[in-house]
């Protein structure tokens, strides 16, 4: 697919200059800092060094204070204690948050996770009966509940108090909880909107410390799984996200859990751990077990403090995702071959496909696939308990809430954020939400969205990327939205002679300036295997790729992660 090309406009180079020359740095990186909102020698250091000390105060949540008093006023009382969480990596990695750290001072504790296909997203009538039943007073509720007014007023009529714990944006009605911590209520005025489920999970156990005394030291054992949420969920990675992702793979690093031990050494994985494992390997196992058995045993592996235990755990959920893996790739090629056949769908600006047969589970993981290909607003859809439910993906800058939205009156249920949601809706009212759908996208999507962009950080010539420029560069890790990998763009490349087609179509290269040959890169392009007559050819090029390192052998050496190509 074409895609389209945009350099970032110029910063201001009086400020860029004085950057660079006070942090001794190339005026690119400091143009990339610049870039990022950061102007000044202090805001530099706090990007390249965040610091715990840069945590908000947990007390400036909207009922906090509230969620505190009633965590102590159950421990006091010796209730009973429910966590219960979503069945995705958020929902997991904020159960097995929250549960470790009340399990460590109050033993009437359990977790809840919700099965995918009996009961549906978030919160349920089925949950709340088992708290019911089994005498608990308390339901903490994680990554889900903030549009659930009519199962808290359920819980209530069965004397089971909420605290719920959400980061999707509310509807118009508060669900009448004991405590609703969501930071994009309208009337929360938390410094930052952008928390994951498990970093409001967090936010609770950092407020009930601080009024507990309880040292933050021993809260930094949980910030490992804040930081597989934050990369999982693809909430940005600005501000206090940013604190607690860099801590966390920090943690990962020097004494991962034995649970995220376990899922890295079945995926052989030896290297230093970045955000980039996180997303690929760590993230799609704890989702595997979700998607396709039980959230229970994903959180069952990350509390486990057995070896043993560990290991088998993370047998099982790898096996899961490799069967995961199987299912999603065999219904893409379903979902494609739908819209492949059909003239009408192709032209559409946008995808609503149905198949009664298709996995619950992955429906999600195949409308992104769908997304990738087609680059326009998709749900998947699939039968589930008698309805129509399944998960929508967007395309950059369109918001796909907003979208499904204004079709509410279509749907039973729905939530999300901007850019991914999920949806119910009544078999019988599939077709009317299509045409709907496709009728409101087109009437609010813009011609540009539609065509991929890359977002080109600065213009640079090959001899500028150096060991030192690489080495600050690294330092703007952890990347991920809202801070991305810079991507650079250099002209009048050619390959310096080894360019080959590897795996199923990607490219392999070693690039040169077509001006000053002494300079050379190799370079990786995946799935841009059509390129490679061109380049064999000699043809000139220009081109858009992120910095890597690539270890081969036992050598590390620079590489270019190559992310289009354009012929001169």
């Amino acid at each position: 697919m074409e895609k389209r090309w945009s350099i970032k406009p110029q910063s201001d180079q009086d400020v860029v200059g004085r950057l660079a020359s006070e942090l001794s740095i190339d005026p690119i990186l400091a143009q990339l800092l610049v870039q990022r909102g950061i102007n000044t020698f202090d805001e530099a250091k706090q990007f390249f060094r965040p610091s715990l000390s840069g945590l908000h105060d947990p007390f400036l949540m909207k009922d906090m204070d509230k969620a505190v008093t009633r965590l102590e006023n159950a421990i006091t009382a010796n209730e009973k204690i429910l966590v219960y969480g979503d069945y995705d990596v958020d929902g997991t990695t904020a159960v097995a948050l929250v549960y470790s750290f009340i399990k460590e001072f109050h033993t009437k504790v359990e977790y809840y996770i919700p099965d995918r296909y009996a009961e549906g997203y978030g919160i349920s009538f089925q949950g709340i009966d088992y708290a019911a039943e089994n005498g608990f007073k308390l339901i903490i509720a994680l990554d889900c509940g903030i549009k659930a007014i009519d199962k808290v007023a359920y819980a209530k009529q069965k004397g089971v108090d909420f605290v719920i714990c959400d980061h999707h944006r509310p509807g118009d009605t508060i669900p009448d909880a004991v405590a609703v911590l969501d930071p994009k209520r309208e009337d929360c005025h938390y410094p930052f909107d952008e928390l994951c489920g498990c970093g409001v999970g967090f936010k609770l156990v950092q407020a009930y410390s601080l009024k507990n005394n309880i040292p933050f030291e021993q809260l930094e054992q949980y910030l490992d799984l804040t930081a597989i949420s934050i990369a999982s969920d693809l909430v940005p990675i600005v501000g206090e996200n940013r604190i607690l992702c860099y801590y966390g793979i920090e943690q990962i690093n020097k004494n991962p859990r034995k649970g995220i031990k376990a899922i890295l050494d079945l995926a052989n994985i030896k290297k230093e751990i970045t955000i980039n494992e996180l997303v690929f390997t760590v993230g799609p196992r704890i989702n595997a077990a979700g998607r396709l058995e039980s959230g229970r045993s994903a959180v069952a592996l990350l509390v486990s403090d057995n070896h043993d235990h560990a290991k088998l755990s993370g047998e099982n959920i790898n096996t899961t995702n490799t069967e995961r893996r199987t299912i999603d790739i065999t219904i893409t090629q379903q979902a494609l071959s739908m819209i492949e056949g059909n003239v009408e769908l192709i032209q559409r600006k946008s995808t609503v496909l149905y198949n009664p047969d298709w996995h619950k589970g992955v429906v999600g993981i195949v409308a992104s696939r769908l997304t990738e290909k087609y680059y326009r607003p998709t749900i998947i859809l699939t039968e589930s308990n008698g309805k129509a439910t399944g998960s929508a993906r967007s395309v950059k800058d369109f918001d796909v809430y907003d979208a499904i939205e204004a079709c509410s009156d279509l749907l039973e249920q729905f939530g999300g954020h901007k850019y991914a949601a999920g949806l119910t809706l009544k078999l019988e009212n599939i077709e009317a939400f299509q045409k709907r759908f496709e009728e409101v996208v087109s009437a609010t999507i813009e011609e540009h969205m539609l065509t991929p962009e890359i977002e080109i950080d600065a213009e640079i010539e090959l001899n500028q990327i150096t060991p030192k420029f690489y080495r600050i560069l690294k330092q703007f890790a952890p990347f991920g939205p809202g801070n991305m990998a810079p991507i650079f763009m250099t002209r009048h490349l050619v390959d310096k002679g080894y360019v080959r087609i590897v795996g199923t179509n990607h490219l392999k290269l070693d690039i040169q300036s077509a001006l000053n040959p002494r300079e050379s890169f190799p370079a990786i392009g995946f799935g841009l295997g059509e390129h490679f007559d061109a380049i064999l050819r000699k043809q000139i090029f220009s081109s858009c790729y992120t910095i890597d390192e690539n270890t081969f052998n036992g050598v590390t050496n620079l590489q270019l992660n190559v992310k289009d190509i354009k012929i001169e």
